[in-house]
């Protein structure tokens, strides 16, 4: 089933999130929001459900309550309005036992609910006289098509229930193939067309989405010039079910402008799923109107615009590919609570997921029915390719970071890669940097604020970078006084370093000088405390662990529980 906007699954308690996941899996990108302090492993936390659902509703999300009937009605009831903007909204027993279709008939609640029943093994409670008699919904059109006078409808079908005969113009299988009393000479008529009409009394005119707009190339206003073809040509917008193009113009605003303009998807071919019909003269317009339709293209004005009608209504996500997102996304050091939630909404839409196993397997439930690519921590560049050739293929890929992407992480390595190869299809992916929230901000949060003054990071490790450079560079931020956090302080291979930091530190430190040492942030088993500058051995650290080592006016707060709060001032003096 498609949906226009994704569900909410609404569940109060633990018991119903086993049906809450069953649901889910024939609804992608639903979205399970769960009573705090009763409920775990959902997507989002609530605490009060009234203010939740209400906000859900008047966003227009469909609702799907695994609760009484009642307690939906009793809340939504009080802001229900306008039945035509209603979403759908239904009530699921907690066992799954039953499926009842409460709001929305005409944004498609029946059909919501055979689905969600087919996926439980139960029969829907559809109570709609329309819906039961006639076996179908004029009012609420299957997906593909769109009913152009819906404010005629309850006339229409009470005259349907009624008696009258039906009369259809056009094809559409959900109409013939359905118990409406189709007559060649029935007074009520039913007309599908793709065509510019005017509904006339006691006829319902549906549009159905065949039309396939081809752009090659546009300049100058193209939400203009392609409305003006479509008005020149006789035919309604809302019949376009696409806008479709070669790959190479993927990352034209232009085809994004027009696209979001009529509400469409934009689609896109590659060069040999075009070139056969490149070969015998058809332009790079016509070639994506008939790759797209399988029809020939109707005549243009414009060489770089091409409008074909296909014979049955256009599902755009079955046709060439769509253009390849790849989102950089920064986790936070370790726990949910630290994840953004933009981070949390590429993570759920996302198709593919590619990092190292530990970071994949932080982000829990999120990875739920993603293709999970795994590689070894030190295989980035390897990492990086898989993910931009992913993405180019028309996959939405997420590269999954611990802490913060950009800082000694994926980011970095994804341009890296784009810069030194350059692939060509590589242009045509919207690259995105999601950031999160770094092990240093972690670190120097739970201790106090060591951060509070300039500051500056280092990464001990001289895999990509010669010992001298760190070496300088150690030396240069302890002259200057920074406050210093320490990447990638010890590792199996690499003992020696920390204690050589420490050494050239000492030469602007006291002995005394606060550092901070914190393990394994947001993780179980995290750690973290203050030690002086002289007590910091390579023994004091490995990979999971961020050093914050503080300046010359870096402060301790000793409390009452034997911690330590430690801290920077913002204001130096002169002594």
């Amino acid at each position: 089933m498609i949906m226009n906007v994704a569900p909410a699954i609404v569940v109060l308690g633990q018991n119903s999130v086993t049906v809450a996941r069953k649901i889910i899996s024939v609804l992608p990108g639903a979205t399970l929001y769960g009573l705090a302090g009763r409920t775990s492993g959902v997507d989002v936390s609530f605490t009060n459900f009234g203010d939740t659902l209400r906000e859900l509703f008047a966003q227009g999300t469909p609702l799907i309550g695994i609760c009484a009937a009642g307690i939906l009605i009793r809340t939504l009831a009080p802001i229900l309005s306008d039945k035509q903007q209603e979403p759908p909204v239904l009530a699921v027993a907690e066992d799954g036992s039953a499926v009842v279709p409460l709001l929305g008939g005409l944004g498609g609640v029946n059909d919501l609910a055979r689905c969600i029943a087919e996926a439980l093994d139960v029969k829907p409670a559809i109570t709609t006289t329309g819906d039961l008699r006639l076996g179908t919904t004029l009012l609420s059109p299957p997906y593909g098509y769109c009913l152009a006078n819906p404010d005629d409808a309850k006339k229409f079908i009470s005259d349907v229930l009624a008696g009258a005969e039906v009369r259809l113009e056009g094809i559409a299988p959900w109409l013939s193939d359905s118990k409406l009393p189709i007559n060649p000479n029935g007074d009520l008529t039913i007309q599908v067309t793709e065509r510019l009409v005017t509904p006339t009394a006691n006829c319902l005119v549906y549009h159905p989405a065949t039309i396939a707009i081809a752009i090659s190339h546009i300049t100058g206003d193209a939400v203009a010039l392609v409305e003006q073809l479509l008005v020149d040509t006789k035919l309604e917008k809302t019949s376009v079910a696409g806008i479709f193009a070669p790959i190479a113009a993927a990352a034209d605003p232009a085809i994004r402008a027009v696209a979001s303009a009529l509400g469409v998807p934009a689609r896109f071919f590659t060069p040999n799923q075009l070139e056969s019909l490149l070969s015998e003269g058809y332009s790079p317009a016509q070639a994506v109107a008939i790759a797209a339709t399988g029809t020939s293209p109707l005549s243009s004005s414009s060489p770089d615009i091409a409008i074909a009608i296909a014979p049955q209504p256009i599902d755009p996500n079955t046709i060439g590919q769509p253009r390849g997102r790849l989102a950089i996304i920064g986790t936070g050091p370790g726990g949910s609570q630290w994840m953004s939630p933009e981070v949390k909404e590429i993570l759920k839409s996302a198709t593919d997921l590619v990092g190292y196993k530990t970071y994949l397997d932080l982000i829990g439930s999120l990875a739920d029915g993603k293709q999970r690519h795994e590689s070894d921590n030190r295989e980035e560049e390897a990492r990086a390719k898989m993910a931009l050739d992913l993405a180019a293929s028309g996959r939405y890929v997420a590269v999954v970071s611990s802490g913060d992407p950009g800082i000694y992480a994926m980011a970095t390595a994804v341009f890296e890669v784009c810069d030194r190869y350059a692939k060509p299809e590589w242009d045509s992916i919207d690259i995105h940097v999601a950031p999160g929230i770094s092990a240093m901000q972690a670190a120097a949060a739970a201790i106090g604020a060591p951060l509070g003054h300039d500051f500056c990071a280092i990464s001990l490790s001289d895999i990509l970078k010669p010992w001298s450079a760190i070496e300088q560079r150690i030396a240069a931020a302890a002259e200057a006084d920074f406050v210093i956090a320490f990447y990638n302080p010890v590792s199996k291979e690499r003992t020696w370093q920390l204690a050589e930091a420490r050494n050239i530190l000492l030469r602007h430190r006291t002995p005394d000088t606060p550092v901070v040492l914190a393990r394994n942030l947001g993780r179980p088993g995290q750690t973290v405390k203050a030690i002086a500058l002289d007590q910091l051995t390579p023994a004091s650290a490995d990979m999971r662990t961020i050093i914050l080592v503080g300046s010359t006016k870096t402060r301790t707060i000793k409390r009452s529980d034997g911690n330590l709060w430690v801290y920077t001032p913002r204001r130096y003096t002169e002594e």
